[in-house]
């Protein structure tokens, strides 16, 4: 029977081959879908490389938290990115970015926008921080009460006379950081009636600029995150420190000593002796568990907590013991 093939036999070879074949394709196909699909998650809560934005008002803390993170999770890279806080809402609102850190929860609108993309944004509460009050070392107001503040940033009083008569110092000049940042938006919506700053209002270019000119400019009254200058620990924050003075805010319109005046120091914002607070978040558009959202809760849980408790922050997620001491 040489040179003829059995046809049983045959049948099942070429049966083989086909099977075969149908392996091959569909290892192929799974292997270029997989080239092709870029969107697929490659990071994890404790690894992978992410974008966020951050007000850059919390530029020092964020940098810790980052940094801390990052050495303890080798194979985690985060790439923060800091800006006024408009900009870093709208990262968050056209998709540039699905991890932010600000100073406010979203409005409504921002919500919609945000679930619209069919993203569900997811708010940590992290801390609460303050708005502090800088002047020039060589002005001798260093006491203001709520009231008289609000009519400077309402433009009621333009001088420093106009608050103490015996002052040597002539017009107020208010600085901020930048024109779209938290702090003057704070200040627009909890201190101003008509939210708009008046004239003699001016915006630097960063928190270094601002620090520069209040201690070169006697009349100016800067108005800085406290974030800046609330670490005792940091060489950066002491430096700026030295340069200016921190305003003392009396929530009584009439105080008769001074004791009811109280600086932005961490029991005192705790305490809510400080007026001018306000929290701070780490909202998130990721759908799933991935390296912002590991990033968020470590913020939020013990040790991260403990770093903001360092920085002169308040903790949002943990006690502060507060020591009274006596005379």
């Amino acid at each position: 029977m040489c040179g003829f093939t059995n046809p049983r036999q045959e049948q099942r070879t070429t049966g083989m081959k086909i099977k075969a074949f149908h392996a091959f394709l569909a290892t192929g196909l799974m292997a270029l879908a997989a080239c092709g699909d870029t969107t697929a998650p490659t990071d994890t809560p404790t690894s992978g490389e992410i974008a966020i934005s951050v007000d850059e008002s919390f530029q020092p803390i964020i940098e810790t938290q980052v940094n801390t993170f990052e050495g303890i999770y080798k194979n985690a890279n985060i790439e923060p990115t800091y800006k006024p806080e408009g900009a870093v809402v709208e990262d968050l609102l056209n998709d540039s970015v699905r991890v932010a850190v600000l100073s406010r929860d979203l409005t409504g609108a921002e919500r919609a926008a945000i679930e619209k993309n069919k993203r569900v944004p997811r708010v940590t509460k992290i801390a609460i921080d303050a708005i502090a009050l800088i002047v020039n070392k060589n002005n001798p107001d260093t006491l203001l009460t709520l009231d008289e503040l609000k009519k400077v940033f309402n433009g009621r009083v333009k001088s420093w006379k106009e608050l103490d008569k015996d002052s040597p110092l002539k017009d107020i000049t208010i600085v901020f950081d930048n024109n779209n940042s938290s702090t003057a938006r704070y200040v627009r919506d909890s201190l101003i009636t008509q939210n708009k700053l008046p004239q003699n209002t001016f915006a630097s270019n960063s928190h270094q600029a601002l620090i520069d000119y209040v201690a070169k400019n006697e009349n100016a009254l800067g108005v800085i995150g406290v974030n800046w200058i609330s670490d005792f620990d940091d060489s950066t924050a002491i430096g700026f420190l030295n340069k200016i003075k921190v305003l003392g805010l009396s929530q009584d319109p009439n105080p008769l000593t001074t004791e009811s005046y109280y600086q932005p120091y961490q029991a005192y914002i705790a305490q809510k002796a400080y007026p001018l607070r306000r929290y701070l978040y780490i909202i998130s558009t990721e759908g799933r568990a991935g390296l912002g959202t590991g990033f968020a809760s470590y913020v939020a849980g013990d040790k991260g907590q403990r770093i903001i408790l360092k920085s002169g922050l308040v903790p949002a997620t943990m006690p502060v013991r507060i020591i009274g001491l006596g005379n």
